[in-house]
């Protein structure tokens, strides 16, 4: 199953990466990027490299770093880093071309790519970001692209210049047959109630993770995900119908066809119980 969260951690704090890991976050992002100041950028892919190197294998699967973009002075010596330790997996930050990927697949054979998108002309380019080589999810960086278009933040109204963009997200990764994309991150870390706001409005897009920018946001995008009682019970109910049924048939008055059981499945594999 894919990973629900995302946590990020700076990467020049190496005594927070094995807390990370611990913190229930299904992945670990190792940022050499915005967490990163520039007088730090070599003191951090020092650490990566250290960290990387006595790391077992379990760990290193729940493992992501997150470079520098390809316009910085720092994208060079990152992708070293990457060939030098074999990363398991990378996030590339502003991710708007094929050529970008292209680069990083030959620079660093097999690893796999975590597509950032974060500007109008990487939304645009999710199709084709989606289908290339090695990538693996998209992932939406909100902030970022909020500040590409110069989107208002109307509390009344809520995130909506988002929304067509997390659509052609979920959109392109469907049809690249990827699993769902991640959600950004919600900048406050205190208010569990807007964290579940804003990520079940992405989840109403078709996104299935989320990025964290704090261990306790874990539990609160786990939540969101798993489903109800009510809902694992009616899914439950569905499936043991339809295992003795042939063709269709009616459950709570309802017809019950191929996408109600197929729904029922997914919900149940949510849960844990498939």
């Amino acid at each position: 199953m894919p990973p629900r969260s995302y946590l990020f951690v700076p990467g020049h704090r190496a005594d927070r990466f094995d807390k990370a890991l611990a913190s229930g976050a299904d992945a670990v992002v190792l940022d050499l990027e915005d967490a990163v100041a520039p007088q730090d950028k070599a003191v951090a892919r020092e650490a990566l490299a250290r960290y990387l190197a006595a790391a077992d294998d379990a760990r290193r699967r729940r493992l992501v770093l997150r470079i520098n973009d390809e316009r910085t002075p720092w994208f060079d010596d990152d992708l070293a880093l990457l060939a030098a330790t074999r990363a398991p997996a990378l996030m590339l930050p502003k991710a708007e071309t094929v050529a970008t990927l292209a680069r990083l697949r030959s620079a660093c054979p097999g690893i796999g790519v975590l597509a950032l998108i974060e500007s109008a002309r990487g939304v645009l380019n999710a199709e084709a970001l989606a289908a290339a080589d090695g990538v693996q999810r998209l992932v939406f960086g909100t902030l970022d692209f909020a500040l590409d278009l110069d989107l208002v933040d109307d509390a009344a109204a809520g995130p909506v210049g988002l929304d067509a963009a997390a659509s052609r997200l979920a959109w392109a990764s469907r049809a690249a047959g990827l699993p769902a994309p991640v959600a950004g991150v919600t900048a406050d870390i205190h208010d569990p109630a807007l964290l579940r706001a804003d990520f079940a409005r992405a989840r109403a897009h078709g996104f299935g993770a989320k990025l964290c920018i704090h261990p306790k946001q874990v539990a609160w995008v786990h939540e969101v995900l798993q489903p109800a009682d009510a809902e694992i019970e009616w899914a439950q109910r569905v499936i043991a119908a339809a295992s003795s049924a042939q063709g269709a048939l009616q459950l709570d008055g309802r017809m019950v066809d191929r996408p109600v059981v197929e729904r029922a499945r997914r919900l149940l594999e949510r849960a844990g119980l498939r």
